[in-house]
């Protein structure tokens, strides 16, 4: 399936500014991005690398003034996404280097503090896919999902507490069971077709049966039309935008995911 996404973030800059951007989605192994623009106004030199988790990033000075970014891009992804019951639990001592990361407690996402939780909702569950699949069920029956919370940047520990949460919390406390059962789980942030209300969104992978796995508990049931900006530890890792000075938000910020009817020219 062939998609376009892109968003539009305007800033009311006080002084000179750095800021590290996150939006450029990269090609792998699930999707291919075959056009993207990038526009900065006002025109500013900016310098891209990649981090830890490979993610793409941009760092710039944003000058006084207004200071807005546009992106776009057509990004050709799988139909649907993979599901797999059954899939083992992988024993810690056979995983890959790069994903023994993603068993840790970390910022946002308390592990250690959920063994017991985990173990109780995912008693009775085949080891690997399926006690991920019982997490995932037990927080969309148990957290609500709401895109106005009013509470802001909880980490899991906070969300089992509130019982109620953005698409970034309730996948917080998904990683969060997953590591404390010894399964790694990691953060990703994109974008999701006919996500309700559109913004970027957020959701989890976990790590069984030799790679990695979608869920999302803010979705009735396993959907595609994901597109992955970022892969991290937590919310931490995986921001669209740090600023580094006098706190700015978005004056204005859209997100928009349309799917094409065929491949573009």
């Amino acid at each position: 399936m062939w998609f376009r996404t892109g968003c539009d973030i305007t800033f009311d800059v006080s002084v000179d500014t750095p800021f590290i951007l996150m939006l450029r989605p990269r090609s792998g192994l699930n999707q291919w991005v075959a056009r993207e623009s990038y526009t900065l106004k006002p025109s500013v030199l900016a310098v891209e690398f990649t981090d830890t988790y490979g993610n793409l990033c941009q760092r710039l000075v944003a000058p006084p003034g207004t200071f807005s970014i546009h992106t776009s891009a057509d990004i050709l992804i799988a139909d649907g996404i993979i599901t797999n019951p059954g899939a083992p639990f992988e024993d810690v001592q056979t995983l890959p280097d790069a994903v023994l990361t993603y068993l840790l407690p970390s910022r946002y996402c308390e592990a250690d503090r959920f063994i017991d939780l985990g173990q109780e909702i995912v008693a009775g569950a085949l080891p690997g896919y399926d006690q991920v699949a019982a997490i995932e069920s037990w927080i969309r029956n148990n957290i609500h999902f709401n895109p106005d919370s009013p509470h802001f940047q909880l980490s899991a520990v906070e969300v089992n507490r509130q019982r109620e949460g953005v698409c970034r919390d309730l996948a917080h406390i998904g990683i969060a069971l997953c590591r404390g059962l010894c399964i790694p789980a990691r953060m990703v942030v994109g974008y999701l077709h006919n996500l309700v209300p559109m913004d970027f969104h957020a959701w989890f992978e976990a790590y069984v049966g030799g790679r990695w796995y979608t869920f999302d508990a803010t979705q009735p049931h396993p959907c595609g039309g994901r597109i992955t900006v970022a892969y991290g530890r937590d919310a931490a890792d995986v921001a669209i935008f740090n600023q580094f000075g006098p706190v700015l938000y978005p004056r204005t910020m859209s997100v928009h995911v349309a799917m094409l009817d065929e491949a573009p020219d």
